[in-house]
């Protein structure tokens, strides 16, 4: 167990680094960030920053060298340059190799007995006409790698399409379209114990491959799948030997739960948790990294909704302020980009 005042280093600069600097900093810890980027969010609440590539081996040493434990908010970070450092990491880099590269992911979740849609390895167009020959169309054709917020990803409506398409020099993969009822997130954290707490699920809704909306509770069609989703994303955290908060998101089908991606680390899906869990997922990562006992994560409200801000609406997001029951969160970011995540609102249903 970690005692109070030792220093946690957070790989990724982002809002969820942010978040989880709050939440340590609560628990008497300091944090350092680390991200190649110079006007870092999450920098703005440590103790200290490092500004270096995440290639830059020796930044990345000098940089643990001053760190207890070592986590990350942002899963693309290069696993090479992590490999002197694992032994300090938490969760293990092995989780990050798994979920960066969407084919690997996918033959590791159905080799755990999960369901995935359709999907085939691409790396021209003549494998791109051969998937949507076997899979069918609509479909979508994404990069294996880097890709999220609807980035990196490529809608194929039917064969001519594919013919097209100038298939981008990297390697992706095509996956056919699910029909679903809806879209939710099974989110855990496991300690270092094997102890391991599920959030309840919120289903989601995105815009534009981005999350616009959670809301809990979720539809019947989602609850009937729950325990089946449940199994599985405690089955692959246990098979990486996880330690900390681990989300997989899902469709709700006719047939069960689909698998549609893991993320190793704190999830956008999960920001309700911060007023709306009796421990938020940021303060139980901490935990568990840290090696203190899991917080209980029942939830201590009858409605949420968590609604995203997006580019320019964060000038207009604390309006909400003047409803009772809204919670503002903006993440200091200074440019309000089309697309980008500049902050949360959550609204806590009273009835």
């Amino acid at each position: 167990m970690l005692k109070s005042g030792s220093t946690i280093g957070i790989l990724g600069g982002g809002q969820l680094g942010r978040m989880m600097a709050a939440s340590a900093a609560q628990l008497g810890y300091k944090c350092i960030v680390y991200a190649p980027e110079k006007d870092s969010v999450a920098a703005q609440v440590c103790n200290d920053f490092f500004a270096n590539k995440y290639d830059d081996g020796p930044a990345i040493a000098a940089f643990a060298q001053q760190c207890d434990v070592v986590t990350w908010e942002f899963e693309n970070v290069p696993v090479a340059p992590l490999t002197p450092i694992a032994d300090r990491m938490a969760p293990h880099p092995r989780a990050l190799e798994t979920a960066q590269d969407r084919l690997a992911e996918k033959r590791f979740v159905e080799g755990l007995g999960g369901r995935c849609a359709a999907y085939q390895k691409v790396d021209s167009t003549h494998d791109l006409i051969s998937a949507t020959d076997r899979i069918g169309a609509p479909g979508i054709l994404k990069t294996r790698r880097d890709g999220y917020d609807g980035k990196g990803q490529w809608r194929i409506n039917s064969g001519r399409d594919a013919e097209g398409l100038n298939v981008p020099d990297v390697p992706t993969i095509y996956e056919g379209f699910v029909e679903f009822f809806a879209e939710f997130s099974v989110i855990l954290v496991r300690g270092k114990d094997g102890e391991i707490r599920f959030w309840d699920s919120a289903q989601n809704v995105h815009t534009d491959g981005i999350l616009a909306t959670s809301t809990l509770p979720a539809s019947a069609q989602v609850a009937a799948q729950l325990d089946e989703a449940r199994k599985l994303a405690g089955d692959v955290a246990a098979a990486l030997n996880y330690v900390g908060v681990l989300t997989c998101e899902f469709f709700a089908t006719h047939e069960g739960p689909i698998f549609n991606e893991m993320a190793p680390r704190v999830h956008n899906s999960g920001h309700w948790t911060i007023e709306g869990a009796a421990t938020s997922q940021f303060e139980n990562h901490i935990r568990a990294i840290c090696g203190l006992p899991l917080g209980d994560t029942a939830t201590i409200a009858p409605r949420i909704v968590m609604e995203n801000v997006i580019g320019k609406d964060a000038a207009k997001a604390l309006d909400a302020l003047q409803e009772a029951d809204a919670h503002v969160h903006l993440y200091g970011k200074n440019q309000a980009r089309d697309g980008r995540k500049m902050g949360h609102i959550t609204r806590i249903g009273r009835d």
